[in-house]
């Protein structure tokens, strides 16, 4: 302390004497001096900035901004202050016809589904549609034994069946199994076939209903991801009714997720759930390279032979694409520099991470306060392990419930959580906008750490799970449900604290509790 004085003195005195002595001083003179004398303090006192205490620095404001229309406004990393304008909306429309019943439907639907819980999740929601479409009786689907997770629960081990029939009984019939009496009759087994993935209606009607009339039962296979992206606007809120109401966890599942959403409460108010999807069948999947030399290439590398279709990427292209996941330090990273602060609680939703503890030290660092399932109900998740549909289903509810979601792939499991937390008021999103953050935190040793936050918060701009992020027809229908979020009526565009809500799109959807539209309103095209 006594030489940074001494060094300070010596500035001033220098300065005095130039412009006592007549001397013309330029400000580029004086700037230079200024640095000459600051680095001479660093170097004397011995201060030296390390990494820890570059990523580590806290932020003392907790917004980030985002122009629009040329204006700096800040925003809550916790939550939308726009949230408050819009609901889920997924009621019937008037010329929205009943349920065929079974005895005048045109024949029975079987779904044999596929992949882990969120990709079945999306195939179930389509079978319901696609069954409306066909006017066919479903019988409750069958799930994936047979892929890489290798769980055998059924449906009614994770879903609450009789919910499930009774909420869409308006919509479609639902039964658990073809009865026997049809069974019998039938000379030969069910028809099986496997549609092209992201068919219209149209193929559907032309293509499988004949089938369909014939056979009488029918088994569609590998059943994700085989119905159109856009379709009429009463068969999207019909998903809508599947993904967010009728898809309802058994009440075992539930409890205990809730269960562990109370112990997060209990130690803070708020919380942030990570779905960090960092477990070596993703990072082999993706082709990307995260810095563990040739022992990491090996050990992926073996791993991602289990998918022989599987192209060669080049993990640079990949990375410069937006492609690769973000490691834990780098998710911690973006987190700080957007204003979460140390002492922010963290769920970390995530199944085996790659690398382990040596993996996920320097996230504990940025924040000590993380938590997971297995930490907070040991003993009760006991019974759930040899099923890892099951496990995921508790993570789903843990990240649901949060305040703010983090997502770090375009999984399926993030994009069901985006859309259902839009649907539920848009809470918090923040999906990493991995292309342009990648070049970022490679230079990040580059720049000061106020730099670095201010580059990471213009990064971004528009993946804060805003309402104007969203555009009809943008990407899947499970992330984005633009037809199933209404705006609440209001008298002007202006809200009390004088801000202005974002349209969703050209178009407004504006509905009453009824369901009947109001005039010179119109629907989201």
């Amino acid at each position: 302390m006594e030489n940074g004085v001494w060094t300070g003195r010596w500035f001033w005195t220098n300065l005095a004497l130039l412009h006592r002595n007549g001397k013309h001083v330029s400000w580029s003179m004086v700037c230079g001096v200024m640095l000459f004398g600051l680095g001479l303090i660093s170097l004397l006192t011995g201060h030296v900035a390390s990494d820890l205490e570059w990523y580590s620095h806290r932020l003392h404001r907790r917004t980030l901004s985002t122009l629009d229309g040329g204006e700096d406004e800040p925003i809550d990393i916790w939550k939308s202050q726009y949230s408050k304008y819009y609901y889920g909306c997924k009621e019937r429309g008037r010329h929205f016809g009943p349920a065929v019943r079974e005895r005048k439907s045109n024949g029975y639907l079987l779904i044999a589904t596929s992949g882990g819980l969120n990709q079945q999740r999306t195939g179930i929601t389509d079978a319901v549609v696609v069954a409306r479409i066909l006017n066919a009786t479903l019988v409750i689907p069958e799930l994936d034994h047979q892929s890489f997770w290798k769980d055998d629960s059924d449906f009614a081990n994770i879903f609450d069946v009789n919910w499930f029939i009774t909420y869409l009984a308006k919509d479609i019939t639902i039964i658990k199994r073809v009865p026997d009496k049809i069974m019998r009759s039938m000379e030969k087994p069910p028809y099986t076939m496997r549609v092209p993935r992201k068919s219209e209606p149209e193929y559907y009607l032309d293509q499988v209903l004949p089938i369909l009339l014939r056979r009488r039962v029918l088994q569609l296979t590998k059943f994700d991801y085989r119905l159109a992206n856009n379709l009429d606007d009463e068969l999207q809120k019909l998903r809508c009714r599947v993904n967010y109401h009728a898809l309802r966890f058994t009440k075992p599942i539930r409890q205990l997720g809730q269960r562990v959403v109370m112990k997060m409460r209990k130690m803070a108010s708020r919380y942030v759930a990570v779905h960090l999807r960092f477990e070596p069948d993703m990072l082999a999947f993706s082709g990307c390279y995260f810095g563990g030399g040739e022992r990491e290439r090996h050990e992926l590398g073996e791993i991602r032979k289990r998918w022989t279709t599987l192209p060669d990427l080049s993990p640079d292209g990949e990375r410069k694409r937006g492609k690769c996941p973000l490691t834990p330090h780098e998710v911690g990273l973006m987190l700080r520099a957007l204003g979460f602060t140390n002492d922010t609680y963290l769920y970390v939703a995530s199944g085996e991470i790659y690398g382990g503890d040596e993996t996920m030290q320097p996230l504990k660092d940025l924040f000590p306060n993380i938590y997971t399932k297995d930490m907070l109900a040991e003993e009760e998740l006991k019974p759930f392990h040899p099923f890892s549909s099951r496990l995921a289903a508790i993570d789903y509810i843990v990240c649901d419930e949060s305040n703010v979601f983090v997502t770090n792939n375009n999984g399926n499991m993030a994009k069901i959580l985006a859309g259902r937390r839009r649907y539920m008021g848009h809470k918090r999103t923040i999906r990493p906008n991995a292309k342009k953050l990648s070049a970022l935190f490679t230079s990040r040793h580059e720049m000061d750490w106020y730099t670095f936050a201010s580059k990471v918060k213009a990064c971004q701009r528009g993946f804060m799970g805003e309402p104007d992020e969203m555009r009809a027809g943008r990407g899947e229908f499970h992330e984005y449900p633009s037809t199933c979020v209404c705006e609440k009526p209001f008298m002007n565009d202006l809200s009390q604290d004088g801000t202005r809500p974002p349209r969703l799109a050209a178009n407004i959807v504006t509905m009453k509790a009824d369901n009947v539209m109001v005039a010179g309103q119109e629907r989201v095209k």
